[in-house]
């Protein structure tokens, strides 16, 4: 298989590379690698990605229209894993722009490549955030997600509506992934294990917020890429029992389809840093501080629908993934 991934120098579009790399396809990875972290980690991830003979790198903005026209009439791809986006809920309060022009434009700019390339199924990146004001745990794809509260959320779940848009009118065959609070080796240093782990070594508080009362289901990236990679490799299809009386938010009479990728173990946040105080022998001096807006206190997700179409659930102990993450750590930074 040729693949399109975008976002290949990101944290799951590096380990997505890799894996496609592994198992014999090629893979053409787009980034633009901006700074809104340390474009030095991305240029490190790149290196590992160009040691490839079958990986070829495109320095491109998924904003501009024309060079993704460009690359997408010369080139003839068995399928785009869409995974390029402005990410982080709390950046989303302060540059709303960002999000429009990366996750809105860019997002109808792949889809009109996909489109007019008949590209055989699009696979991209969506997230937990869409559930939004939902307090019903565990989250699952029938639920109603009309309620985003950050403007992170609203791009993606505006992909989503997006994708299905595609789906119908042109046979596109789409499949959404939302993606549970990812974390492991080569993650964002915005995330919070990155910033832990950072202020921990350095004898520094951590910021814990709504006085540590969140829950989380961590997801280690390896299981994010298992369910990718699975993904990409069974296109979607229409739901023949779909019913437009009673329409059902997880599937279509279109070849549209949804899915939560997490790790189906829901961990509270001080769970969380113990296993990171264990893994780095470091007792954590915290710094409690309220809920910061856009954010909600637990998320948690249903993945029976993943594992019926694909055979595949996480399971990564958050122990292990932590502590994985911090070997990492350690040699990366020396």
């Amino acid at each position: 298989m040729k693949y399109l991934v975008t976002g290949a120098a990101g944290f799951i579009g590096m380990h997505t590379t890799l894996r496609l790399l592994a198992q014999g396809d090629s893979v053409i990875g787009l980034d633009n690698l901006n700074d809104y972290y340390d474009p030095a980690l991305k240029t490190a991830r790149l290196q590992r990605l160009q040691a490839h003979e079958a990986f070829s790198f495109v320095r491109l903005d998924v904003a501009d229209r024309p060079g993704v026209a460009t690359l997408f009439e010369k080139n003839e791809f068995d399928g785009v894993i869409h995974l390029a986006a402005q990410a982080g809920v709390r950046y989303s309060l302060i540059n709303p722009h960002a999000y429009v022009d990366s996750n809105l434009t860019g997002f109808v700019n792949i889809l009109e490549g996909c489109r007019h390339a008949k590209v055989g199924h699009l696979t991209y990146a969506s997230s937990s955030s869409v559930y939004g004001g939902n307090t019903r745990l565990p989250f699952s794809e029938h639920d109603n997600i009309d309620h985003p509260i950050s403007m992170y959320a609203a791009s993606k779940k505006a992909n989503e509506l997006m994708a299905h848009t595609y789906s119908h009118l042109f046979d596109l065959p789409t499949t959404g992934l939302r993606f549970f609070t990812v974390y492991g080796p080569w993650g964002r240093p915005d995330m919070a294990l990155f910033l832990f782990t950072k202020a921990m070594l350095a004898d520094e508080p951590i910021d814990v917020f709504n006085h540590g009362k969140m829950q989380r289901d961590f997801t280690y990236i390896d299981d994010i890429v298992e369910g990718v990679v699975r993904v990409a490799a069974q296109p979607a299809t229409a739901n023949p029992a779909f019913d437009a009386a009673t329409p059902d938010p997880a599937t279509s009479n279109a070849p549209w389809r949804v899915f939560n990728i997490g790790n189906n173990q829901p961990t509270p946040l001080m769970a969380y840093i113990e296993a990171l105080e264990a893994a780095l022998g470091v007792k954590a001096k915290k710094h409690l501080m309220p809920m910061q807006p856009g954010d909600v206190p637990a998320t948690a997700a249903r993945v029976d629908e993943l594992d019926a179409w694909c055979g595949f659930a996480p399971n990564t102990p958050v122990e292990e993934g932590v502590q994985r993450f911090v070997d990492w750590y350690r040699e990366y930074y020396a």
